[in-house]
Order: C-alpha cells, then structure tokens, then sequence
C-alpha cells in the first residue's frame, strides 16, 4: 500500500482528517513538544536513541543502521502488538517524526503493509513549528482583546474563569503556562511545560477563536515563571487591548490571597526559599522579617505586607508602563470573589 504524505500547512489548518496522530519521536522529544492530540509510539526510546547516536558518530553509520534497526523492529512489533490489534480497517493514521525522515517512515511503512491508509507528516514535527511560530507572529492583531488588569489578589484569575463558564472566548496564558506569574506563582506539584510545549498551546487555543468575537485574557508582563509569552502577542495585549480593571478593597483581596496561597501552610521552607529572590528588590532585612513571620504561621501578616510594600507598587509601575488604554479602562468593582458575585459581573460583559 502506498504512503500519502501530508504537508504541515495543511494539518496546521485543519484540513488533514486522519483518526490518529502518531508522534515516533523519543519520549523526551514528545514531553518537549508535540502535535495537538498526538499519542506517543517511540520508534526508539530515549537510551536507545542515545546509543544510536553515539554509535553513528564514534563507530560508523552501518554500525548504526545495524544496531538501530534491530531495536526500532523490536519497538515497532511491540506497537502493533499494543496499539492496533482493534484498529478498523478504515483507521487512517498521520505519522510523523523530527523532519519526517527515517523514524516516522519506517512506522508508516509497517502500518501501511498491515493494511492501513497511513500518511506521513511531509517535513515532521520541524515544519509544524515553523509554522506555529509564524502564527504567532500574525495570529494575536485579528483578536479585539479584553484585558483584566488588577492588582495581585483581585480575583482576575477567578473572572476569566467565569467568563469561561459563561461560554466566553478566553485565553489563560497562566493555566497554560503552570505559573501564576509571581515570585510565589508555581504551582505545588507541577512544573512549568517547555516553552515549545507552551507557544503550541497558546497557539492551539488561538486556532479556535472567532475574530468576531471578544477574547478575555488577563494582562501578563513578558514571562509567566520561566515561560516568554509570545511578544506579538504581548505587544498587541498592550497596544490595543480593551482593559477592564478589576478593583477588591485589601480585606477581600486578602482573604482571596490566603485561599490562592493557603498551600504554603505546609511549606513554608519552600515559601521562604522562594522570597529569597526578593532580596535584591526589598532588601534583606525585610526579606527576612516576611520569612520570619511566615515560620510563625502568620499568613495574613505576610501577604497583607506583600501586597503593600511589594506587590502593589510592582503592579503600578508596570501598569502605567504597560497598556496605552489603560486610561480608558472599564472599572469593575467587586465586593468579593465569590462565584455569585462573579456570574453577576460576567452578566455585564460582552462575550
């Protein structure tokens, strides 16, 4: 049976059709990045593509043809073994590899011998980044962006999750990212996904907006923890989104704080470590005063002096360096962060 191969282009935009991608990439390779929905069927693992290398670059390449290609037939059998024994007749699978070479060539060989209409990805998992880095660079300008700017503990995150829940476009550049975008924003247990993996999901999610209608996003600096946000989309955030400030008095924005954050409780070293990056900025002394606190299990002391002496002031100097329009924000007072209260300012909000 003859393999098809589909250019990137054409499943970047969702014109490819096949039931299932297929990444014959290491592990690593596809914990890294990968195509959306794409399931895992490593042609070699991670060691053997260790020991492949090393043998084609110390030894000879037939050295490694020879010992690759006895372990990529072992992995293959395996696969088939595993994955395809329920697969239709008519399944129609997409593999790829790094630059559609041997790998995902190979796997597509084998599927399309069992019998299966396979494509392989013209230019591999290379050419869908390609082109989902000059998506971004074009994509954000067609979106009239609504930008929730409010202080630390204003219970923007919450807002963007109830425009959600009131069938809004929304884009959670934190909830992507795994990071609320602080100095104490990681999350407990969770890493923060490769900046591949992260522009693949912003672009993912921008795929399936209509421009004709508002996309809500919270407003972000530059980096979320460890993660660039992609900068056309910063600069168009900044220049042209529509701001809504989103307004707590302190009591609420602290309780709101102490529920975000009550997991400290249980770690405070890991607490403390983290405000050791604070030092340069706020001094030592003071540094150590939160730290110290924070030992003591006063909570709401802690964040009640880091919100005043470090996240309020951070928050308005980037602010008014920040969005052009931000002076002609819609204000949006809240007298908490409970759901009740969120449905009803949603209410007022186009989506």
């Amino acid at each position: 049976m003859s393999l098809a191969l589909v250019s990137a282009a054409e499943v970047a935009a969702g014109r490819d059709a096949h039931d299932t991608v297929i990444d014959a990439r290491s592990p690593a390779e596809y914990a890294e990045d990968h195509l959306p929905g794409a399931e895992n069927w490593p042609v070699l693992d991670d060691e053997q593509r260790r020991i492949v290398g090393t043998l084609f670059k110390q030894v000879s390449p037939l050295q490694a043809r020879k010992v690759g290609g006895a372990m990529v037939a072992r992995n293959i059998a395996s696969h088939l073994e595993r994955w395809v024994a329920d697969k239709p007749r008519e399944w129609r699978p997409l593999v790829y590899c790094w630059r559609g070479g041997q790998r995902s060539g190979t796997l597509a060989w084998f599927l399309g011998q069992v019998g299966f209409r396979t494509a392989q990805l013209q230019g591999g998992y290379k050419g869908f980044r390609a082109i989902v880095r000059q998506d971004l660079q074009t994509w954000p300008q067609r979106f009239d962006f609504r930008v929730l700017c409010g202080r630390t503990g204003s219970g923007k995150t919450r807002l963007l999750q109830a425009l959600t829940e009131a069938g809004a476009q929304t884009l959670d550049l934190e909830a992507l990212a795994g990071h609320r975008g602080s100095v104490l924003g990681g999350w407990p247990g969770r890493p923060q996904p490769s900046q591949k993996r992260f522009d693949t999901c912003v672009w993912q999610a921008m795929a399936g907006f209509d421009p004709a209608r508002p996309v809500y996003v919270e407003g972000e600096s530059r980096k979320i923890g460890l993660l660039r946000v992609p900068e056309a989309l910063i600069l168009q955030l900044r220049e042209h989104g529509r701001c809504i400030r989103v307004e707590l008095d302190e009591p609420a924005r602290l309780r709101l704080l102490l529920q975000e954050y009550g997991h400290f409780a249980d770690d405070v070293d890991g607490f403390n470590r983290m405000l050791e990056g604070l030092t340069e900025l706020r001094g030592r002394e003071t540094v150590q005063g939160w730290q110290a606190q924070a030992r003591a299990g006063q909570w709401p002391q802690v964040f009640a002096e880091l919100m005043q002496r470090h996240y309020d002031p951070l928050y308005e100097r980037s602010l008014r360096s920040g969005y052009r329009h931000m002076d002609q924000a819609l204000r949006l007072q809240l007298p908490d962060a409970e759901p009740a209260t969120l449905r009803a300012a949603v209410a007022g909000l186009p989506v």
